[in-house]
């Protein structure tokens, strides 16, 4: 997956923190919504802006730090 596509990280936009392009949501706020317990469906019907591919997107990038994360341990 491309999440180049669907990730960006300015640092004009939440302190640097990964966000979905055009908005202001970032990677954290998409996995702790998932976390809580609310479904890719609830989230792209709260907030349109989020699309299912970005959900996935924001998974990839959580699932590939923590890979280079246990490989630098």
């Amino acid at each position: 997956m491309n999440i180049k596509k669907y990730i960006e990280i300015n640092s004009r936009k939440r302190f640097g923190k990964p966000v979905l392009i055009g908005t202001r949501i970032s990677v954290f706020d998409v996995l702790n919504w998932l976390a809580n317990g609310m479904t890719r469906q609830e989230i792209t019907e709260e907030f349109p802006e989020i699309s299912d591919d970005s959900i996935k997107a924001c998974l990839f990038y959580a699932a590939s730090k923590e890979h280079y994360l246990g490989i630098a341990s």
